[in-house]
């Protein structure tokens, strides 16, 4: 797609809100609003033209637009739907604009590294129009190349935007994202709600997007599936561990752990890994799969993420929850004929030992207590 390397943006803000919590452009989020995150997710992704759409309640938008020194033209027949939108949108568009995305203003959670992968595709692909696709369900925003600018400035509005997209099929493009953003609208406050949980949570994925970035990146069933059982005993010691006052974050150990063998394989896969996850936006979670395997935790050191992924990490072989000691001891038959090997196994295992001090004493509780009953370990053996 011509163009592609420096695409302009459309953002639609002109519609009524009708079902909406309050009017939707202007809706909190994260200590700015819903049409400032919009905005920023492109400019972090390198689009810097963009226009955006105002209608209804443009005198209340138009100040905001223009302390954040976004482009704004005003379309007087928004009430005749969205498309009118699209249209006086990109009638805005500058006369070498070679692509650009169309994105509705209450769709403020996609992510940059979502837009930098669209424009990527596009540049090594000939489509008219590229779409972000995640678990299978294409989501916003597409991105168009120019030389539809003719047959949308032409369509007659059938179906919106969508109708005359349809007809292009034959042309379309479809990209693997780990977004799930890309599906997240402001419809109702139900959905006003679930995009504030999302936004508070948005250092690490969800389950749903690991999944996606294990499935982009073609990790091996076999891992996958001990990578979710790490996930699930990370996450259940540090939510009990909250639970006793020490106040780490289950969501993101738990996401550390479904990613920390992201590239089991390649060499130093430990910080391979850590690589690709910060460069997907998740610095946080990078750090703690960066020492997944080799961790250092002194005495009377406080407990953290990274600490309880290690630990989660060694109480899982394959995917079958074992003690500490059983998970170090198959490692040291496995290197019997490598001294070094085995002495790094010794420290592991002196190191996880001393993690699962700590976690027991802040708990009151054995390992085992911790986790047997939302895991069942007490199909495996003693805890430790």
């Amino acid at each position: 797609m011509r163009g592609a390397d420096k695409p302009a943006a459309v953002v639609l803000a002109a519609g009524c809100s009708s079902r909406a919590p309050g009017f939707k452009p202007l809706l909190p989020l994260g200590g700015s609003t819903v049409i400032e995150n919009t905005i920023g997710s492109l400019r972090r992704a390198g689009v810097d033209d963009i226009t955006v759409v105002a209608g209804h309640r443009a005198a209340e938008l138009l100040p905001v637009l223009d302390r954040i020194a976004v482009r704004a033209v005003v379309n007087d027949r928004y009430r005749d739907g969205m498309f009118s939108s699209v249209v006086a949108g990109v009638k805005s568009l500058p006369a070498d604009a070679g692509a650009f995305f169309i994105l509705p203003a209450d769709i403020p959670l996609v992510k940059s590294h979502t837009i930098r992968r669209l424009a990527r595709a596009a540049r090594k692909g000939g489509n008219d129009v590229v779409y972000p696709v995640f678990q299978g369900r294409r989501g916003h925003p597409p991105l168009i190349a120019a030389s539809l600018l003719p047959a949308i400035m032409a369509w007659d509005g059938t179906e919106g935007l969508r109708g005359l997209l349809a007809r292009c099929e034959p042309r379309a493009g479809e990209v693997a994202v780990a977004d799930e953003g890309i599906m997240m609208d402001i419809d109702t406050a139900d959905d006003y709600r679930r995009i504030l949980d999302h936004h508070a949570c948005r250092h690490f994925p969800t389950g749903s997007e690991c999944e996606a970035i294990m499935a982009m990146l073609a990790v091996p069933e076999n891992v996958a599936r001990h990578s979710r059982m790490v996930a699930g005993v990370a996450g259940t010691i540090a939510g009990r561990l909250a639970l006793a006052g020490h106040f780490l974050d289950a969501g993101l150990a738990a996401a550390a752990g479904r990613l920390h063998d992201l590239a089991k394989g390649r060499p130093d896969h430990p910080r391979h890994g850590a690589r690709i996850v910060k460069s997907l936006g998740y610095p946080r979670v990078a750090a703690v799969v960066a020492v997944h395997h080799d961790f250092l935790f002194a005495e009377g050191q406080e407990l953290d993420e990274a600490a309880i992924v290690y630990l989660a990490d060694k109480l899982v072989q394959n995917e079958r929850l074992v003690t500490i000691e059983e998970r170090v001891n198959a490692a040291r038959e496995r290197f019997a004929a490598d001294a070094a090997a085995q002495r790094a196994a010794d420290e592991r295992l002196a190191t996880a030992q001393r993690i699962a001090a700590r976690v027991e004493a802040a708990v009151g509780a054995s390992l085992r207590e911790v986790i047997c009953g939302a895991t069942g370990w007490q199909a495996a053996g003693e805890g430790g």
